[in-house]
């Protein structure tokens, strides 16, 4: 049905984690409410985060903890985030009826395990809330006597509003609707787009022996990330894995936001496969293990200590002849061994396309954006949120709580 000429009070584009608590929190305040998703489905990105189990924030103490791992312009989130906190999601949808759970580094998850109650969960509180849902394309903005006047849509024409936000996400993952188009509206209105990079994405290695790995999950590790300047810029504990492009998994993830400018020869990651022990309680363990198996051939005497798919990897890159007995191996010859498994280098040569990245860093710039509203400060009755904007932060959960507080704030205020 064309809806040319139809009036609301609030246009939200993108379905969204961000554009879905948008439109609710205004519908609650009582404004009649047009969301318009391009997908024929709500939340499509939300149904793949956190591996299909949708991470919805991070139950951290403190606000401020929330702050500290954001990493690009945490300062602009300072109102949104005390706004609608971590507690505040998780009350938002436990009132919902999604139970959650907290997890390994305080990732809160929904008990079902799946990504589709969360959005089930949102979809039912736009209905509780009188919102209109359109399946539809935007085409355009219009913006006249820099003031907001609605949409113009594919399907159903124009669209006219007083306030818009947009909620339309990055530039990753663009099978899900991501695919920069609210980059786009913003610059048509007078908006500064910040350089467009991946972040929280796989990073390629000089190394080919790792993609030999692909498919190798390392737990319990630890990585260090060195600048060319031999300067550590970034360290993490946690899981890892190796893929056909490279290096991946939570910790690699979480480095690549630090790696900024990339070009190749600019980092290495330097791999601790034994944290937990110092090099001297390294070498105490390998010289039990050596002595229980005094007669068997070096690249047999590991299989305690390392994964196997790891064995023939190490064995090779510690020089050591595969085949010398474990009883005839030298002080210095354990030395390296120990030292190797202590730092395996990576130079690091690229991100991975940002197709492959969780989200994007840069967007509107934030000096556009009223942080205390979250709308233009170019055009009045333009809002924005989520990833669209400028703003993004580490693995665990922040992301998803930008959204929702960023989403919430632009709700609240348009």
């Amino acid at each position: 049905m064309i809806m040319d000429n139809t009036n609301a009070d609030v246009i939200v584009i993108g379905g969204g984690a961000a554009g879905m608590m948008a439109a609710i929190t205004a519908a609650k305040r009582g404004k009649k409410v047009v969301l318009i998703e391009k997908n024929r489905i709500l939340g499509k990105k939300m149904l793949i985060t956190g591996k299909g189990r949708c991470n919805i924030t991070n139950a951290c103490e403190d606000v401020e903890t929330l702050l500290e791992n954001v990493t690009v312009n945490r300062s602009f989130l300072y109102s949104s985030f005390y706004g609608f906190t971590n507690d505040d999601t998780i009350r938002f949808f436990n009132n919902l009826g999604v139970e959650t759970k907290v997890e390994r580094g305080n990732r809160v998850f929904p008990v079902t395990d799946k990504s589709q109650s969360v959005v089930d969960a949102m979809a039912k509180a736009l209905k509780m809330t009188g919102v209109k849902i359109i399946h539809d394309t935007v085409v355009n903005i219009p913006v006249n006597e820099n003031k907001i006047s609605g949409v113009k849509t594919q399907k159903n024409g124009n669209i006219f509003a007083n306030s818009v936000i947009i909620a339309t996400g990055g530039a990753s993952y663009k099978g899900t609707g991501s695919t920069g188009d609210g980059y786009k509206w913003a610059q048509d209105a007078g908006h500064t787009i910040t350089d467009i990079i991946p972040s929280l994405v796989p990073i390629k290695v000089e190394e080919k022996w790792a993609y030999e790995l692909m498919g190798l999950s390392l737990k319990n590790i630890k990585i260090t990330v060195v600048n060319d300047k031999n300067k550590k810029i970034y360290t993490d504990f946690g899981e890892m894995m190796f893929a056909h492009f490279g290096l991946s998994g939570p910790v690699i993830l979480s480095a690549s936001a630090h790696m900024r400018p990339m070009f190749a020869g600019k980092y290495k990651i330097i791999l601790d496969l034994k944290p937990a022990l110092d090099e001297k309680t390294l070498d105490a363990r390998l010289l039990r293990d050596f002595e229980k198996f005094s007669n068997r051939d070096f690249v047999n005497s590991l299989g305690e200590l390392l994964p196997n798919t790891l064995i023939d990897t190490l064995v090779h890159l510690s020089g050591i002849d595969p085949r010398k007995k474990v009883n005839s191996i030298t002080k210095e010859e354990r030395g390296r061994l120990v030292s190797l498994i202590k730092g395996i280098e990576f130079n690091v040569t690229d991100f991975c396309p940002i197709e492959q990245a969780i989200i994007t860093s840069g967007g509107v710039s934030v000096k556009e954006i009223d942080p205390s509203t979250m709308q233009s400060k170019k055009v009045a009755g333009l809002y924005f949120a989520g990833e669209v904007i400028d703003v993004d932060a580490y693995t665990g959960g922040f992301n998803l709580q930008i959204a929702f507080s960023t989403g919430w704030l632009a709700g609240m205020n348009c």
